[in-house]
């Protein structure tokens, strides 16, 4: 175990990561996304600062709900973001925004593929309907869309091969519904629920979010199957190291456990990113 933490030390101190030398779409996404943060810095160096700047985008993504007073400026939230990306992939000006320029940046790069961030966009307003999910399929949808558009997003960044787009969709909607069922007290105090309402009831969530334990359970044990990844060359892999962390987590959901993210989950990320996705 002391040689991985040492290869594991060596490897960061490699990358130059610092706290200074950190841009500013570096520092968003290890502030708010530090999982996939710790993941971006296994990608190809030339390729891992629009890596960041994806991750900072799709936080921008995420909060839109998150700071809104109601659903209809979440929407607005999500069209401005949706307009950055057109307006880059047009050649317009870039926004004033400290992720609109680096985003707009690494779209006109070609970098990061406007379809696959508009589609991100898109899939976000659904957390705009008051509604909520209606059920599992629709659950399973928006993450297709959202924590599956980012993975898809990543890998088309790092060149993944086309026919392992729909894996990585896959591994990112598994990491998507971790992430949606570690969130369920943290969205109820916003007055929010994500779960599906033919399971429970989204008010009852909000209300008493201890009460959803068995709907998480049973979310996180009837998960779909995790994809193979095997194949997935090795400067794409950090698109799929997120799936590391899926399967350690709804392994814990499914029986209740809490997950406080841990040294033992970065080993595991960085023995994936070394040795193997299986």
């Amino acid at each position: 175990m002391p040689s991985v933490n040492r290869l594991h030390m060596a490897r960061v101190a490699a990358m130059g990561c610092g706290v200074a030398e950190l841009s500013i779409c570096g520092a968003i996404a290890r502030r708010h996304d530090p999982d996939r943060f710790f993941c971006a810095l296994f990608a190809p160096p030339p390729k891992r600062e629009a890596l960041f700047t994806l991750i900072a985008f799709n936080h921008e993504l995420a909060r839109a709900r998150e700071v809104a007073s109601n659903p209809l400026i979440a929407l607005m939230r999500m069209t401005w973001w949706r307009e950055v990306v057109e307006q880059a992939e047009e050649g317009r000006p870039a926004r004033q925004h400290e992720v609109a320029g680096p985003l707009h940046a690494a779209i006109r790069a070609g970098l990061l593929d406007a379809p696959s961030l508009i589609a991100m966009a898109e899939a976000r307003e659904m957390e705009a309907d008051e509604e909520g999910m209606a059920s599992t399929a629709a659950l399973h949808a928006y993450l297709r869309g959202t924590a599956g558009g980012f993975a898809v997003a990543a890998g088309r960044l790092l060149e993944a091969p086309p026919a392992l787009l729909p894996a990585l969709q896959q591994a990112g909607l598994l990491y998507g519904l971790a992430g949606v069922l570690r969130a369920v007290p943290a969205l109820a105090a916003q007055g929010r629920c994500l779960l599906p309402r033919d399971l429970i009831a989204p008010e009852e969530v909000i209300e008493a979010p201890g009460v959803a334990s068995p709907v998480m359970r049973s979310l996180a044990a009837e998960a779909p199957p995790a994809p193979d990844l095997t194949a997935l060359p090795r400067p794409a892999r950090a698109a799929a190291l997120p799936l590391v962390l899926a399967r350690r987590d709804l392994r814990r959901l499914a029986v209740g456990r809490p997950v406080h993210r841990g040294v033992m989950d970065r080993l595991a990320v960085l023995l994936a990113a070394q040795l193997s996705m299986r």
